[in-house]
């Protein structure tokens, strides 16, 4: 978690930090072969150099950017469980428990779906 600790000391509200470190200590628990890092000044997870799912903090939510071919792919489930989203992230309200099934399923598709992508984004 060191990765993260100078990003979420930088988060001023204790909940919404609390909650942002709980998300990505349950991803490095749940995906022990996802590399953390900081790029583009938020926490991300990586999988042999390509992007697998990034995330940021705003004022009203964090944010899950699973990249747009995850968010195409759980077009349907996004619309039926009434979540926030635009067509390139999802926004997680901070009044509301995080969807770790949710986070599950956008994770364990783009790790099957990029296993042979050679590049960070997707082409």
């Amino acid at each position: 978690m060191d990765v993260f600790a100078e990003y979420l000391a930088k988060i001023d509200n204790p909940v919404h930090r609390t909650t942002v470190e709980e998300v990505l200590a349950w991803v490095m628990q749940e995906f022990p072969q996802l590399e953390p890092k900081i790029a583009w000044n938020q926490p991300m997870f990586t999988d042999h150099g390509t992007y697998i799912i990034g995330f940021s903090v705003a004022k009203g939510h964090m944010a899950v950017a699973p990249e747009k071919a995850g968010m195409d792919h759980f077009a349907e489930v996004l619309k039926q469980s009434g979540v926030d989203h635009t067509k390139l992230l999802i926004r997680m309200k901070w009044t509301s428990p995080v969807d770790y099934g949710l986070l599950r399923q956008l994770i364990g598709y783009n790790i099957t779906d990029k296993a042979d992508c050679t590049t960070f984004w997707r082409a």
